[in-house]
């Protein structure tokens, strides 16, 4: 169901394309103000597109989530832009395939620090401004979106992917953490562990590799892959006060992937 996000802010890192794009331009259509987060050098012009398409003040940030300095940084920028937000989702992530045994230090590294480390910092960022913002606004509350994976309670197949899995298994409890610790202050924190999902990337994949993409989807027992619209709506309805009560889970949405 719509909600009414007119005269508030959120931060979607990794906004530039694919799925954290599919959110913003969500939220936006909700009437909040958008900050996009990405290492993309178009991601101005992308916010710029949002706010003509949707009426709403946006800004593109280009920002490495690995990077704790910058994303204090971008956040400083945001709030001088829109506002404090009061919605953050962190949907910067990447994976890397291969055997365990040859991931080299840097792969695996890379994966961290982008998946988990850029993830936290960015609830850091979020959640200073927002305590910082209830001196003179105690009623202010915030949502924070992590975007994790199903990926964080099965292991994928046929691919290798051990540092993917791993980076979001922290996600996940990262959300269960932060939620308890920050709920006493208004703060929300709750991850979503989305299954496989057509974004622009994974339909670029599936159709270099038919064979995987068709044993993707027999494993699915919904028959088919997510759509960035199965996940936007969650996503509101994390950010909507409607979710005012839930705090710390993780929800997965993956067609029943995980429940064989």
């Amino acid at each position: 169901m719509p909600i009414d996000m007119r005269g508030t802010a959120a931060v979607i890192t990794g906004g530039g394309r694919g799925l954290g794009l599919a959110i913003a331009r969500d939220l936006a259509a909700q009437g909040a103000g958008i900050a996009l987060l990405d290492v993309l050098p178009e991601v101005a012009d992308t916010a710029a597109a949002l706010a003509t398409e949707f009426g709403v003040p946006t800004v593109g940030i280009i920002c490495d989530v690995r990077d704790a300095g910058a994303v204090e940084a971008a956040f400083g920028t945001a709030e001088a832009h829109l506002g404090v937000a009061t919605t953050l989702v962190t949907a910067a992530g990447i994976t890397i395939w291969g055997e365990s045994a040859d991931v080299t230090p840097d792969d695996w590294q890379r994966v961290l620090d982008i998946n988990l480390n850029g993830t936290f910092f960015a609830c850091q960022s979020f959640a200073r401004r927002v305590h910082a913002a209830q001196t003179a606004l105690p009623e202010l509350l915030g949502s924070v979106i992590l975007i994790s994976s199903m990926s964080a309670r099965i292991v994928n197949i046929p691919q290798f992917q051990a540092s993917y899995h791993a980076s979001k298994a922290a996600v996940s409890m990262l959300a269960k953490s932060l939620g308890v610790e920050w709920a006493p202050t208004g703060i929300r924190v709750n991850a979503v562990e989305p299954g496989y999902m057509l974004s622009d990337m994974t339909r670029e994949f599936m159709d270099a590799n038919p064979e995987l993409a068709g044993q993707w989807r027999s494993l699915i027992p919904a028959g088919r892959m997510g759509q960035p619209a199965d996940l936007v709506g969650l996503v509101r309805f994390l950010a909507s006060a409607e979710s005012g009560y839930l705090t710390a889970q993780s929800i997965v949405l993956d067609g029943g992937y995980t429940a064989i």
